[in-house]
């Protein structure tokens, strides 16, 4: 990512840091956001000492990056010593574990380079837990029907605007509960996992945000959703949807 945060800071005329976190396996979940918190609060403490203000400060991450800005940016929320972030920018961001089922995870599931399997395997990775659960995941086993409707009226294929399912689309058919795959991968709740089921009170007070989605990407819905979330509670939101676009394009 050198490269890439090189020319961000040339072409914005910014101050760029990047945070080079731990990465699992062998420093598992949470370790990675707990890293990129850190950072980000010493960052704003001591901006002045880098010529930064303290009330221009952006999080930007792409893909898992994305899953661990959301996750800062709702982390500070309640912060009351440090200075307010600007705004979030997420590109083609992870932000949710409960439906694996969403349009673009149907039509994309066999896309380069995230495909479905693969995604559900990285997240199983990340949480150190064995392979051999990914079809019980992959088929919603995991979650109790009690968060099942809680989410649905965060994570919903009806909140899918209909142009994105013109490429076909098919409800799912719900598989027996087992409470088994809950307790292992019961972390995926965390809204530091899945950000986009954090609770109304905390998203009421997120920053600004710009989101990137891509046509060709199984992650395309998780920025969707988000992106409604935040505008039902009046955040300011600037959408950009690359329709050529595919998981890994920055």
């Amino acid at each position: 990512y050198e490269r890439t945060c090189r020319y961000f800071a040339r072409k914005s005329n910014s101050v760029v840091v990047s945070v080079g976190y731990r990465l699992a396996p062998e420093h598992p979940y949470p370790t990675q956001f707990e890293d990129c918190l850190t950072a980000t609060i010493h960052f704003m403490r001591t901006a002045q000492d880098y010529g930064v203000d303290p009330s221009r400060i952006i999080i930007c991450g792409d893909s898992s990056g994305g899953t661990l800005t959301a996750a800062v940016a709702q982390a500070l929320v309640n912060r009351r010593d440090l200075p307010k972030l600007r705004a979030q920018i997420l590109i083609y961001p992870f932000l949710q574990s409960v439906n694996f089922n969403l349009p673009s995870y149907q039509q994309n599931e066999g896309v380069p380079i995230l495909l479905k399997q693969r995604i559900l395997a990285l997240g199983l990775k990340y949480l150190n837990r064995d392979l051999s659960i990914m079809e019980a995941v992959s088929k919603h086993s995991h979650i109790p029907e009690d968060l099942q409707l809680k989410y649905q009226k965060w994570v919903n294929p009806d909140y899918i605007p209909h142009e994105f399912k013109s490429r076909g689309y098919k409800p799912s058919t719900t598989h027996p509960f087992s409470e088994e795959i809950y307790t292992l991968v019961k972390p995926v709740f965390d809204t530091v996992f899945s950000p986009l089921i954090a609770e109304d009170s905390v998203i009421a007070q997120l920053p600004e945000a710009f989101i990137l989605t891509c046509e060709f990407d199984v992650l395309r819905d998780d920025g969707l959703l988000y992106k409604k979330r935040l505008e039902d509670h009046g955040i300011k939101v600037t959408w950009c949807h690359l329709q050529e676009g595919f998981h890994g394009t920055v």
